[in-house]
């Protein structure tokens, strides 16, 4: 019994270490390193081009997130059938050595992403296949979390699991900035040659190690996951191809007679869509409406990062206590009102009263708005992972979590198309932001119809568990 007790939480302590190896990619590359560099670079490509500035950042914003699109797309279609594949043969180890693999070689290509643009096209494409590979890599290990535990531990394990990830990602946020980012030709803060003097600024050498970073990162801290979380033995599988095709087609229909899981689906695809928009165009009103520059974006991140790692390991923790269904409620009201504030709030006024000249008031304000998107976009990821396992199949997990990847990614596309459509026909980058509230108020109605319970009640009592 020690034994098993002992190999359980060796097994937890693994699936864990997925988050903390994969949140640089998000961290780095989508987010702080890569994706501003990348924007920098194409924008001065197509400058050069004869592009207008104004045309040349549009350019360079639209083949970014074009990019971000399709991957998304392929993730929500690919997710879908791969788990569904995997879960009929019973195998889905082979499909996350598979994503490692690809995942590792092109993040490590990114280093190919030169200062000229002339890999700008090719760069894009690696980093979307990237992201790909991340993301099928995350739908088979979501889908070992409902064998760690029953339904309130696995809250708590999804939570200190998230909450760890950022950590990481937090930590190699560190690294980067002080051993290797090299705008202005010096490291962050501390003014370092990058790369201790081996890499050359005029090349910007040291930005582009964020890709070997992430790769050489994610090899080191997959060890753990790859020696201590094995594949379940199975006694028999559910057959080949067509059979999980199948079996996914009568998964797909049978979702509208599961009320609570139809809603959660629905409700997933609107919270988890306005908070990714908070994430993509955080940094563009930072910019654009305050006038921050890198070191303050820089400050912006890490605050958003530590408070992503406390929020969400503390909402791992009530989740355990309560239930997922009310810590995704709250975490919603949160961002509610932190999108209402930064849709009030200007360098000069906050909802119509006038700051003084040189006020401070506005980047305390965006500060503090970083560190709660940060606690509460991290903690409802992890609660939303923990109700998903309360309307899991036991039998189908893999597909279950590639349901889940495919509400996550099926409107990736909302945000973007109305902050942008709201920012050209009213003329405002602040009202541009005002979609972001009603998609959380979307989200938070449809909750209304789920069980907090979820229905995985109705597959115990059908489900004998495989030896």
């Amino acid at each position: 019994m020690m034994t098993q007790v002992l190999h359980l939480r060796k097994r937890v302590r693994g699936w864990m270490m997925f988050d903390w190896a994969t949140q640089p990619f998000y961290t780095l590359g989508l987010t702080f390193i890569f994706g501003p560099y990348f924007a920098t670079v194409a924008a001065e490509y197509f400058l050069n081009s004869g592009l207008d500035v104004a045309s040349a950042n549009a350019r360079a914003q639209t083949i970014w997130s074009g990019g971000q699109a399709i991957a998304g797309l392929s993730v929500a279609v690919i997710g879908i059938l791969a788990g569904a594949y995997a879960d009929s043969t019973g195998r889905r180890m082979p499909w996350l050595w598979a994503a490692s693999i690809v995942f590792v070689i092109c993040s490590w290509m990114l280093w190919f992403m030169v200062p000229d643009g002339s890999t700008m096209w090719s760069s894009l494409i690696l980093f979307s296949i990237a992201f790909v590979a991340v993301e099928l890599a995350l739908v088979f290990t979501n889908a070992v979390l409902p064998s760690l535990g029953d339904r309130c531990e696995v809250g708590k394990i999804s939570g200190s699991g998230a909450a760890l990830g950022y950590t990481g990602g937090i930590l190699s946020l560190f690294v980067m900035l002080f051993f290797f980012f090299d705008e202005g030709g010096k490291t962050f803060l501390i003014g370092l040659n990058p790369g201790l003097g081996l890499l050359d600024p005029t090349a910007r050498e040291g930005t582009r190690a964020v890709g070997p970073l992430i790769a050489i990162w994610f090899v080191i801290f997959m060890v753990p996951y790859f020696m201590w979380v094995h594949e379940e033995k199975t006694l028999k599988t559910q057959g080949g191809f067509f059979q999980s095709m199948t079996a996914l087609k009568q998964s797909l229909q049978g979702i509208v007679k599961r009320p609570s899981l139809f809603a959660f689906m629905g409700s997933q695809m609107f919270y988890r869509d306005a908070l990714n928009g908070l994430y993509a165009f955080g940094g563009i009103y930072a910019v654009l409406v305050l006038g921050w520059g890198q070191t303050q974006l820089g400050i912006f991140g890490i605050i958003g990062g530590i408070s992503a790692a406390i929020g969400t390991w503390v909402s791992g923790k009530y989740d355990h206590k309560v239930g997922p269904l009310p810590v995704i409620h709250f975490h919603i009201m949160v961002l509610i009102i932190v999108s209402l504030c930064i849709i009030g709030m200007s360098r000069t006024h906050f909802y119509g009263i006038v700051l003084a000249e040189g006020s401070s008031l506005p980047d305390i304000l965006l500060y503090t708005c970083g560190s709660f998107i940060g606690a509460s976009g991290g903690g409802i990821y992890a609660a939303s992972r923990s109700m998903m396992v309360r309307h899991t199949n036991p039998a189908r997990p893999t597909e279950a979590f590639g349901m889940f990847a495919l509400a996550g990614k099926a409107t990736a596309f909302l945000a973007p198309l109305l902050i942008g459509t709201f920012t050209y026909f009213l003329n405002d980058t602040r009202l541009g932001f005002a979609p972001i509230v009603g998609l959380f108020i979307l989200g938070m109605f449809l909750l209304r119809w789920v069980n907090p319970d979820g229905d995985q009640k109705k597959w115990e009592t059908s489900y004998t568990p495989t030896s």
